[in-house]
């Protein structure tokens, strides 16, 4: 049987073993990764502090439409527990809080480059 890196041509840049245990490590840290950004929002919002640093909280809920609030407040928190997303609060009134990624979510940048790459390829086929 032929393996997949020889089918595609591709062959993974990890630090993981060629055998099952290693197999299994990267099927486990790869899940752990999807999990941090799955969600209906979360690239999407991802994106959009790609290309706006900072933006406020009302910004962005107008900046993705079809989000409700409930749902832009549970994703963001979800981002910002996975270190993904920092907030800002500044203490005034009316509160303002901005939301910018962090070091660690500016370095998914490229990832999602690439997703969006393949996205784009698959659909100039269709």
């Amino acid at each position: 049987m032929t393996r997949t890196d020889k089918k595609v041509g591709y062959k993974p840049k990890s630090k993981y073993s060629q055998d099952a245990a290693g197999a299994e490590a990267a099927a486990r840290d790869t899940e752990s990764a999807l999990r941090m950004i799955e969600g209906r929002w979360k690239l999407v919002i991802l994106y959009h502090l790609f290309v706006r640093p900072v933006m406020r909280f009302s910004e962005l809920e107008k900046s993705i439409s079809g989000v409700s609030q409930k749902m832009l407040i549970q994703q963001l928190r979800e981002l910002e527990r996975d270190g993904l997303v920092q907030r800002t609060i500044y203490p005034q009134v009316p509160p303002k809080v901005e939301y910018a990624l962090t070091e660690f979510g500016q370095s998914l940048c490229p990832a999602l480059d690439e997703l969006l790459q393949w996205a784009l390829q698959r659909g100039a086929k269709d």
